[in-house]
């Protein structure tokens, strides 16, 4: 569950390995994507169980399925719950192609590896200086 910051699409024509659409980001858009606050009703997808505040970024779905056949190591993000915020969107930001895709993924096997209150604090303080100083996408 998200705010909707994009013009709708008759159909997903951009690829696992093409930029984001930026011609289809609202005015609006821009702003609840750089004040990050298009995340926002993703805690009711955290309070249902559904996701975590911390963890691995989903993939839309198309992707997903073409990641795991091409990235190392890709199913094992999906042995933990998605989350709002996670160790590759504080380190790396938005993945644009494959290799940023693969340096993600590595990103979030780190995360599944040494994930305890340290790290997860360590990215939950990263992921409120990216909001307050509005670093988003």
């Amino acid at each position: 569950m998200k705010f909707r910051s994009m013009l709708p699409a008759a159909n997903i024509a951009r690829g696992a390995n093409d930029p984001l659409e930026t011609h289809r980001i609202t005015t609006l858009g821009q702003f609840l994507r750089k004040s990050r606050l298009d995340e926002l009703p993703q805690v009711l997808n955290v309070l249902r169980g559904d996701m975590s505040l911390i963890g691995p970024r989903p993939d839309y779905f198309h992707h997903a399925r073409y990641y795991l056949r091409v990235i190392p190591g890709y199913r094992a993000r999906h042995r933990v719950r998605p989350g709002i915020s996670g160790l590759a969107q504080t380190q790396l930001g938005y993945a644009a192609g494959l290799d940023a895709t693969a340096a993600k993924v590595r990103a979030d096997l780190y995360y599944i590896e040494n994930a305890g209150f340290r790290l997860e604090t360590w990215i939950f303080w990263r992921t409120v200086l990216t909001v307050l100083g509005r670093h988003g996408a």
